[in-house]
């Protein structure tokens, strides 16, 4: 789909006229820009390639009946050379989160990604939140590593003031016009990438966001700049309000274009007179801006309509993916028993041995990871997609069991809320068939009483499944974290980002992340890992043969 900036934006964003002159000039000869101002006879040629939050998903995968597919890297740094060979002046970008989530990148701390965004060329990258997770040691070995430059206008070091990273990028198009990018990373950050490490910079937020996106537009628009581009990893949740893209947008003039990242949202709309892209996530699109002699426009192209290839940047990725999957067969522990891992009768439909232990290693991680109590754990059946056999563990193993590569979040959440999400959870048990929202837990003890019909009420927004008309008729909470179940009581619980934006039936969940920015922690496969090697010392206890009565069924 092709989202066409209107011919006012597009005059305003080449710099040619003030709006209100290049619109009433188009008004009174559509062919020629009038005598308010200078007259360009020729557009530039450009093509603006652009990718958010790859988080590591460098490599292709096909599409199957049950998830779509994505490009591997090497498709972006083909799509650069087609159209650089086209005569296009081409500017490839990134909006932040590409260093942290898969084990192709994550084994080398985030440092085979940057080598695969250097083969494709990459001009620029935004700096997201998760490039903040392993410190600053770190991210300067990303700075040595990239042959294009981090930026992010908003952020300092917290100690000294001092600007972190380079805030803005011009760049001289051929027919000599100039393009100018800067850079902005959420404020969230200071909770949504690991809090020991984010807490020692300064991120600018409100009122302050605004005002030094304003500065780099006008010191952008000094030097000569053409067409002003914010890179940003802001997205557009609720939660992140007043620090969203679209905020930036509505508080902020001379933005031309805003590509963004951050939210794992597909958009392409015009706000506050600019382009407002983004192309989800994980490669499953790749972003193209054209400015073609006039007619500019955005296109978001989905895996599977574009098969070109790089094979010089195939080959290092290939190079890469062998080498982590030799890793990913490296043993990190044993278990004497079958961790059970089916869907049903299994963790869509019951508690199982393995559903426990996921269940206790999130809870562990995200204690462990913040240094906030964890009163319990929620995690959905339908997140746990395979079985663990007897015998060694391999990290491999680890990441077919939690195959998403979820984040794990703390929300606060009322008595009165869980038990209206564990209600809705739980409202296929005694039917036949089975829903991945089932609630698997830890710190909590919930018994379903499946003679009882499971009533519904409202739907929930945005969902196809309804709320419980009366909570509580189908579940009882006998115990959360040690401290009983008290509707009006508040409790930290540890659970996945795919609950926290509503996914399956938790909208409360979603609601009280909405209301409060959880706390985010390591990913869920990751939490696996370290409950297994320090806190089981790498053997699976006898306390996890069989499943240990967190949930009870009656009624079938």
């Amino acid at each position: 789909m092709n989202v066409h900036i209107t011919r006012r934006n597009f005059i305003q964003g080449l710099g040619l006229l003030s709006a209100q002159a290049a619109l009433a000039a188009c008004e009174r000869n559509p062919d020629q820009a009038g005598t308010d101002g200078p007259v360009e006879t020729a557009s530039p040629m450009l093509a603006i390639i652009h990718t958010n939050d790859t988080h590591g998903h460098d490599v292709e995968v096909p599409s199957t009946d049950d998830s779509d597919g994505n490009f591997s890297m090497a498709a972006v740094a083909q799509l650069k050379a087609d159209w650089e060979a086209k005569g296009y002046d081409v500017l490839l970008v990134d909006a932040g989160d590409a260093t942290q989530g898969m084990p192709l990148v994550d084994q080398s701390l985030g440092e085979a990604a940057i080598s695969f965004m250097n083969s494709c060329a990459y001009d620029l990258m935004a700096v997201g939140n998760h490039e903040f997770d392993r410190g600053e040691e770190q991210i300067a070995k990303y700075e040595d590593l990239a042959t294009f430059p981090l930026i992010s206008a908003n952020v300092s070091m917290r100690d000294s003031g001092e600007p972190r990273f380079e805030p803005a990028r011009i760049f001289d198009l051929s027919d000599g016009s100039k393009v100018g990018f800067f850079g902005l990373t959420t404020p969230e950050t200071l909770t949504s990438a690991q809090p020991k490490h984010a807490q020692h910079y300064t991120f600018l937020a409100g009122q302050e966001l605004y005002a030094c996106a304003q500065a780099q537009v006008d010191e952008l628009r000094q030097q000569g700049c053409n067409l002003v581009v914010c890179v940003g990893h802001l997205g557009n949740e609720e939660a992140c309000k007043p620090n969203t893209s679209r905020d930036v947008l509505e508080n902020v003039t001379g933005i031309d274009l805003f590509i963004d990242g951050h939210d794992h949202a597909l958009v392409e709309e015009e706000v506050g007179g600019a382009l407002l892209v983004e192309t989800a996530c994980y490669l499953y699109n790749i972003g193209l801006v054209v400015i073609d002699n006039g007619a500019p426009s955005n296109e978001s192209i989905p895996y599977g309509s574009y098969d070109g290839i790089d094979t010089a940047t195939q080959a290092i990725i290939d190079d890469v993916d062998a080498q982590v999957q030799s890793e990913l067969a490296v043993v990190l522990g044993h278990t004497n028993y079958f961790l059970d891992g089916n869907r049903a009768p299994g963790v869509r439909t019951q508690e199982t041995n393995l559903a426990d232990f996921c269940s206790d290693a999130v809870g562990w991680s995200a204690q462990e990871a913040s240094g906030v109590e964890v009163d319990a754990t929620v995690i959905n059946g339908g997140g746990i997609r395979a079985s663990i056999e007897v015998g060694d563990i391999t990290l491999g193993n680890l990441k077919a069991v939690f195959a998403f590569s979820n984040q794990i979040k703390i929300v606060k959440l009322t008595g009165e809320a869980l038990l209206e999400a564990l209600e809705a959870g739980t409202q296929n048990v005694g039917l036949e068939g089975a829903i991945g929202a089932f609630p698997q837990v830890s710190g909590i003890e919930y018994t379903i009483d499946a003679s009882t019909e499971y009533e519904r009420g409202d739907p929930y927004p945005d969902s196809t499944y309804h709320a419980p008309a009366s909570p509580g008729s189908r579940v009882t909470i006998h115990d959360v974290g040690g401290r009983g179940w008290d509707p009006d009581e508040t409790y930290s619980i540890a659970t996945n980002d795919f609950i926290c934006q509503g996914g399956d039936t938790y909208y409360r969940f979603k609601e009280a992340a909405d209301a409060e920015t959880p706390i985010t922690c390591d990913f869920d496969y990751e939490a696996l890992a370290s409950y297994l090697i320090v806190a089981c010392d790498h053997e699976v206890p006898e306390v996890y043969a069989a499943p240990q009565g967190r949930i009870t069924i009656v009624g079938v």
